[in-house]
Formats: C-alpha cells, structure tokens, sequence
C-alpha cells in the first residue's frame, strides 16, 4: 500500500474521492470538502489546514482516505478540549498545531475512515491509515491527534495504537416508519403531544407561511438572505460566521437536493431560516437565523419540519445538531458520540485519561437521566455499544 498526503483535494478528482463516500453523506463529499477551501472557510486564516490522507494499492487504485486537518485552535469542533490547551500553557508547552480529524464547524457523526466498497481486508487499511497519520504526527512533533464524531464501530484501530476513547451526547430521533406527522404524534404522552400542537399552533397565528426548498431550488435572492440569516445568529452569540456567501452558493449548485432550506415569510418576506442537509438515510439539521423573534418559530424551522421531512422521505434519523436539552420534549432522545485522542506527551496523555475515567461516568448518567425524561409513551433504552479505552 502506499499513503500520501494531501494539502488541498484538489490533489484527488471529486469521481475518484466520491467512490468512498457512504449513503451520500452531504459532508464528506468532494464537493463539501473542497468547497470549503476554496472559497476560505479553512485555510490559514481559519486555522484548519487541509492534512488529508489517501492509501491506494500498487497499482494506484485508491483503498480509503481520511480528511484530516493541521489546527492551530479548537474553534469549530464541538469536542471541547480548550482546558487541555490551557494546562499545556500553564506548564510552558504547545498544544497547538494538533491533528484533527474531522468535518469543519460540522458536529455529525459519519465514517472518519473512508474505506473503498468490496476490498476484501478492510480493516488492514484501517489500521493502514491511522499508523500513516501517527508516523506523520510524530514526525512533524505534534502534541495530539484528535479524530472527532467517529462512528464507534470505527474506534478498534485507533484504540490498538493508544487513542484514548472520549463520550458526548446529542439528541437525536429515529423514524419508526411512521406513516405521517400525527403517527408520530400518537407515540408521545399526551403532555407532549399537546404541546407540540400548540406551538405549530402559534407558529400559524402569527400569520407566518413556512416553505421548504432544496438547494438548487432556491434564488440567488433567497441564498443571500438565508446568509444573513446564518450570520446574524453568530454575531448575536459572539461566535464567527466563517461560511461564506460563495461557499453556499457553490455547494447549492453542487450538492442540490442534498440541502433542505425551511423559510418562513410574514406577508410575503422571509423572517428566519433553517439549513439542513441530508445523506441517503439521515437528515442533519445545521444552521438557523431569523430577523425576528416569534413564539415557537424556531422550533417549527428547526425540528418539525424536519420531522415532517424525515417521514415523507422515508428518512431513518435526524441529528438536529449539538447539544439542547429542549429537544427531548420534541421527540429527540439521547445519544452517545464518540471521539478518539491520541497524546504525545505521557505525563499529559496520564492526566487525560484519569479526567475522562471521571467525565465518562458522569457522562453516562447524564445520558440515563435524560431518557427518565423521554417524552413517549414506551419506555425507551441506550442503544449503544460498549467502548472501552477511556483509560490506558
């Protein structure tokens, strides 16, 4: 096998990457990807450098890759490790730059290990890839390498070379092929149920019209305004709007279908916005902003409507995007995610997994003490495999 390093994917054609993308994933795409770049969202100025790792046979034949990424912050990837940098300035250390391995600004849970359909060793290449990316890390004189929102399935080849195993939790919602809006509705206690229904209801009152677009659907009009709409939520927040206007421009060309736009409008003009995008199974929800507030509008852009997306498509999940405990009211139960961190310092790498021997249990019963809240009528359990390796 022979692995290379990539600086941009300009070094791959999108026919030749696309070939290792499962279901469709709108995020791991070539286009995705290397829209990005293009059009400044990472880079030097953004401090994520492109580090991307392909592996092909002898023969040229591309095995798998890997996009993976040269940080010099932790802006953007919602595993939060900004206290292990501030230990390692306390004791006179770098911990920036440090390997990420991850979709920029994107918290959603796919394949981190691209691997080609019908090989018949797999794994090997697997374990290819991450042994080429510590070879790498180690001699470039990195502090830590860091792959983020792996499936677990995809945590064994990194845990055989030490990568200690971190937990988090979203909320997400699995389709039970429900056959319509109000079949799910059926499922929820009646608490639940009635107060789904009268914040849809308010949403009407307020005389606002909601529509859904795909990407390739929408005006240039409407994609400056859904810009807007991305941007004002940042600024409000203190955060940094770091997708630009030409980046979603060139990916509603590109991806089309694969991006699902709610507008809501008030006479006729567009009041607050909601991007999602979606893969062959799954819808991810990702961005909103609005001009306005209205009550309950936010959670009819952002979650029903996507519900009603998900059971009209025949969708098998929907990841609404990090964090938010309100979603459980919604339908939207716990989850564990994972993430995998290899430590070059030893003294540090100690530390770290004595911090997540503690955070992991803590963790788990969070997640526990959410489902006591689940909003259906069943009782709902984790479904989740074992991880070990949070220790080491």
């Amino acid at each position: 096998m022979r692995l290379e390093r990539l600086n941009s994917l300009s070094g791959i054609t999108a026919t030749e990457w696309n070939t290792l993308v499962p279901s469709q994933n709108p995020f791991l795409s070539h286009e995705f990807l290397s829209a990005l770049e293009r059009h400044a969202c990472v880079g030097e100025q953004a401090g994520w450098l492109p580090w991307h790792v392909i592996c092909r046979d002898e023969d040229g034949q591309l095995l798998g890759a890997a996009p993976l990424y040269l940080k010099y912050n932790s802006y953007g990837e919602f595993v939060f490790d900004w206290g292990w940098a501030e230990a390692y300035r306390q004791q006179g250390l770098s911990y920036y730059p440090k390997l990420v391995g991850a979709i920029p600004y994107t918290p959603a849970t796919s394949p981190r290990l691209l691997l080609a359909a019908g090989q018949p060793q797999p794994g090997t290449v697997a374990r290819a890839i991450v042994e080429f990316v510590l070879d790498e890390s180690r001699h470039y004189g990195l502090s830590s390498i860091h792959w983020l929102f792996p499936p677990a399935t995809e945590l064994e080849p990194m845990q055989e070379q030490g990568f200690l195993t971190r937990l988090g939790c979203q909320f997400h919602w699995q389709n039970q092929g429900y056959r319509d809006f109000p079949d799910f509705l059926d499922t929820l206690t009646a608490k639940r149920r009635k107060n789904i229904y009268r914040e849809r209801r308010r949403v009407r009152e307020a005389g606002l019209e909601v529509r859904i677009l795909s990407g390739q659907d929408a005006s240039e009009t409407q994609w400056q305004m859904i810009h807007e709409f991305y941007r004002s939520t940042f600024q409000r927040l203190g955060g940094i709007p770091t997708l630009t206007l030409p980046f979603f421009q060139d990916i509603a060309a590109t991806l089309g279908e694969r991006i699902v736009l709610v507008l809501a409008l008030a006479q006729g003009h567009e009041v607050a916005g909601a991007i999602s995008f979606r893969s062959t199974d799954t819808l991810y929800g990702r961005h909103w902003g609005c001009r306005a507030d209205y009550d309950s509008l936010h959670f009819e852009a952002c979650y029903y409507q996507g519900l009603e997306y998900c059971i009209q498509h025949g969708l098998q999940r929907f990841e609404p995007g990090a964090q938010g405990e309100h979603k459980i009211h919604r339908g939207f139960l716990p989850a564990l995610t994972y993430s995998a961190h290899w430590i070059a310092h030893p003294g540090f790498r100690r530390a770290i997994a004595q911090f997540l021997n503690r955070e992991t249990p803590a963790l788990r019963n969070y997640v526990q003490h959410w489902l006591q809240h689940s909003p259906y009528r069943d009782e709902v359990t984790l479904d989740a495999p074992a991880v070990a390796g949070s220790s080491g």
